[in-house]
């Protein structure tokens, strides 16, 4: 088994979405419980990693309290792979933490459960899965990725899941703890 200390981990945390689903609105910044959403997943990365980044593509100010912000690459809101990208070409740890901004429910069992298999493994990704379907937003991988990816985008593609199925990947079984994978994607979503 091959340990996997703090200081070969940085986190990105996707918070540079267009908020279409939430009025225009930034997600990551809108409160929930009284703090931004952001905040939860910032919370629990920083115990487990040495260096949080945010990729966002508006609001950098407020994002700056949380972690690096970077932007991405491609212009025009090309989904999370684009702010992957970004983070792979900046981390300088072997390993890239993944995470939502809008995941408020998330704890370290999560991310335990995601380094704990990339220990244990070969792989090169290891995916969050609810026992009938990945959740690729929760994710760790090898941060030398960043050329498979990049000529994954060029070739126009935008699903992680269909890229995250051309690396090494391993599915983490996270189904007894259903509620860590919570997203708040819409203002209904919020009453729970």
């Amino acid at each position: 088994m091959n340990k996997i200390s703090k200081n070969e981990i940085s986190a990105v945390i996707l918070a540079g979405g267009m908020g279409s689903r939430m009025g225009g609105k930034d997600k990551g910044l809108i409160e929930f419980r009284n703090l931004p959403l952001i905040s939860y997943a910032a919370s629990v990365a920083k115990d487990r990693v040495s260096q949080i980044f945010i990729s966002a593509n508006r609001s950098l100010e407020d994002y700056s309290k949380y972690g690096k912000v970077i932007e991405d690459d491609l212009e025009g809101y090309q989904g999370p792979l684009a702010g992957i990208s970004k983070a792979l070409k900046v981390c300088t740890s072997n390993y890239l933490l993944v995470l939502p901004c809008d995941s408020p429910m998330i704890n370290v069992t999560l991310i335990d459960s995601l380094i704990k298999r990339m220990e244990s493994s070969e792989c090169d990704i290891c995916v969050a899965h609810d026992g009938q379907r990945m959740h690729a937003t929760f994710a760790l991988m090898k941060s030398n990725l960043n050329e498979s990816l990049d000529e994954f985008l060029v070739e126009g593609g935008r699903k992680m899941a269909l890229w995250y199925r051309q690396q090494q990947t391993e599915r983490v079984n996270v189904s007894s703890h259903l509620e860590l994978l919570t997203n708040l994607n819409s203002p209904e979503d919020f009453n729970i």
